[in-house]
């Protein structure tokens, strides 16, 4: 299986915003939308040699450049953890701390890197093509670092170009969207989604199930389906809480235990309501919980989002959830 099939959606709009003229752009949208793809195809189209209406060459020295992750021109801004897990160079400094054990990678977008980036773009462009700087996920960066950036968003330097995507515009400063072009990133159709995703290497209905699960966002889907439990485990999860079957979650962190019963709660509850499901198919789902202790389930899962990424025991928390949601659930 494989992610690196190019989707249909992601070079329509890349298409689209080349043609249209701006120093900043604000990518926003929810996950699985394919934001950071879309600010890749975007710098890479810029700092290109030979770039078409269709974006980049792929071909050229500067393709090759961003493709080994040493293009002179392009500064990536992410949180350490990000960088590591999509294959970008630390700097000399912050891979040499946590080397030395000194600090663990962090997730934020940190201040120094931001004032780096920031230094970066008022340089001369080292291959004449301008300079670009990515921001992704754009929400990591606090209230210091998106200050450092501001100044900057402002009164850009006459070469270097911006693109921040986020998963959750709503968390950016005011004045960083605001000075900004914002695109709202486009939904694929569901059967453009599917398609791409049999591309990849996903069976037909392994394909319908990821996709459900994942609410229709597309790499949300194929990031799920290359998770060991995969489709058929989601498809046996609602009526396996309903027995309280802890067995059920032995592969799951609590992040991911907390985010599927959230998807549980919602189908159940619009079930009852008389609407129909979104994650699962209505045959999937149990037939117990009345409206009330769902949705007091549902403010339970809320307070548990607050400390999924750091629980005292994982075991024993997984153990609460099950509990809560074979009580809500009957």
């Amino acid at each position: 299986m494989t992610d690196t099939v190019p989707a249909p959606w992601i070079a329509a709009q890349t298409r689209s915003l080349l043609q249209q003229r701006g120093h900043a752009w604000l990518l926003a949208g929810p996950s699985g939308l394919g934001q950071y793809k879309l600010a890749l195809a975007l710098v890479r189209a810029w700092l290109c040699e030979q770039p078409s209406e269709e974006g980049a060459c792929g071909r050229c020295g500067s393709c090759h450049a961003i493709d080994v992750r040493t293009h002179a021109d392009l500064c990536v801004l992410m949180p350490e953890t990000t960088m590591l897990e999509l294959g970008w160079p630390l700097s000399e400094k912050a891979q040499g701390e946590i080397d030395d054990k000194k600090r663990k990678p962090s997730k934020e977008i940190r201040v120094d890197a931001m004032r780096d980036a920031v230094e970066f773009s008022q340089r001369t462009s080292a291959r004449g093509r301008g300079k670009a700087v990515l921001v992704y996920p754009a929400e990591r960066m606090n209230n210091v670092t998106a200050n450092a950036l501001l100044k900057t968003l402002e009164e850009p330097p006459g070469d270097a170009r911006f693109v921040l995507a986020s998963e959750a515009a709503d968390q950016l400063l005011p004045t960083i969207r605001s000075r900004c072009l914002g695109h709202g990133m486009v939904w694929p159709a569901e059967s453009e989604a599917l398609q791409w995703l049999q591309q990849c290497g996903l069976a037909p209905e392994a394909a319908r199930v990821v996709l459900r699960a994942a609410g229709g966002r597309p790499e949300d889907a194929l990031q799920f389906s290359a998770w060991e439990p995969g489709a058929n485990a989601w498809v046996k999860l609602p009526k396996a809480m309903a027995r309280g079957d802890a067995s059920a979650l032995k592969d799951w962190s609590p992040a991911q235990a907390v985010s599927a019963l959230h998807k549980i709660c919602h189908d159940v509850l619009a079930l009852r309501n008389g609407a129909t499901p979104r994650f699962f198919e209505a045959a999937d789902l149990p037939t117990g919980g009345s409206v009330t202790s769902l949705t007091a389930w549902a403010r339970a899962l809320a307070a548990a989002t607050r400390t999924v990424e750091h629980p005292f025991n994982p075991g024993l928390m997984l153990e609460a959830l099950v509990s809560e949601a074979r009580k809500a659930l009957n």
